[in-house]
């Protein structure tokens, strides 16, 4: 079984990305690693060919920042990189910059792969996810966070990245996926406040236009984590590969865990899945199998 992971990038340190974290994360199950690196405004590109990995194949690309609408850019740059994968590559694992995998779960990924190989009904393995808000404390409890994504998927180029690349599908259609137990762990809210506005700036700039993020984005240098409904404490281990990024946290950030600022038609929603179980709902763009 050969396994090739591959993800793409930009700005990695003008933004505070886990970028090496994730790929580093990875690497043991995989036979290479396709980084897709971006045109940077910092150095990225040197920052990934500090990986002291002959596994990493590195792909220039220069992004189309006037693909806007829905954040199509990112999907664009993702089939970049999955198409760069090598073709006798059974899967293709895929993580984006700031998401790491937890070396528990490695086995578990590898023997699902292994289990599914021959069983070509199975397009994609679905994760767990675990949100990180704030600090490398706290996570995402609401319904506003998404609970599963497919981050594993047959070398088949015809699937195709959906979207602002969230998921995948083939032909348009949604992929026949096996759910494992693994999780996915997303530090995406988690950087210095700083840090942080600048990344959501530069994220709604690749889905709206300058006017559009004037108008509504907050003009205020510091991220406001405060603005949050519902959050738990997280009281089990980070990656291993997160430890000296945690070690550097330079902010402190602490949540009243009695606090809830759901919406109404929230509070509603999470009553019903708290009495049967099902989220209502919830995006799903797979089909389980």
């Amino acid at each position: 079984m050969k396994v090739s992971g591959f993800t793409f990038v930009r700005n990695a340190i003008k933004y505070d990305y886990p970028v090496i974290e994730a790929i580093s994360s990875m690497l043991p199950l995989c036979n290479e690693f396709v980084v897709c690196v971006g045109n940077s405004d910092d150095e990225t590109l040197a920052l990934v060919e500090s990986i002291a990995s002959d596994k990493i194949k590195i792909v220039h690309s220069v992004w189309d920042d006037s693909l806007r609408e829905g954040g199509r850019v990112l999907a664009v740059e993702t089939d970049k990189a999955f198409d760069a994968v090598a073709a006798d590559s059974d899967w293709a694992f895929y993580i984006q910059a700031d998401e790491v995998v937890h070396e528990q779960y490695l086995p578990v990924i590898k023997q699902a792969m292994e289990d599914h190989q021959e069983n070509k009904n199975v397009e994609g393995l679905l994760f767990n996810y675990m949100h990180f808000f704030g600090s490398y404390d706290y996570i995402g409890t609401s319904r506003l966070w998404y609970r599963h994504e497919i981050r594993v998927i047959r070398n088949d180029k015809s699937i195709r990245s959906y979207r602002d690349a969230q998921g995948f599908r083939k032909n348009n259609k949604k992929l026949n996926v096996k759910p494992i137990d693994a999780y996915m762990y997303h530090y995406g809210w988690v950087r210095p406040p700083k840090f942080m506005q600048a990344k959501v700036r530069n994220f709604h700039s690749l889905y709206h236009d300058d006017q559009w993020s004037e108008k509504h984005l907050s003009k205020s240098e510091e991220f406001d984590y405060s603005d949050i409904d519902v959050l738990a404490r997280f009281t089990a281990t980070h990656p291993t590969v997160m430890r000296e990024r945690i070690e550097r946290k330079s902010w402190t950030f602490e949540r009243d865990l009695s606090k809830n600022n759901r919406k109404p038609k929230e509070k509603v929603l999470h009553f019903i899945e708290k009495l049967t179980g099902k989220r209502l709902f919830e995006y799903q763009n797979y089909k389980i199998i």
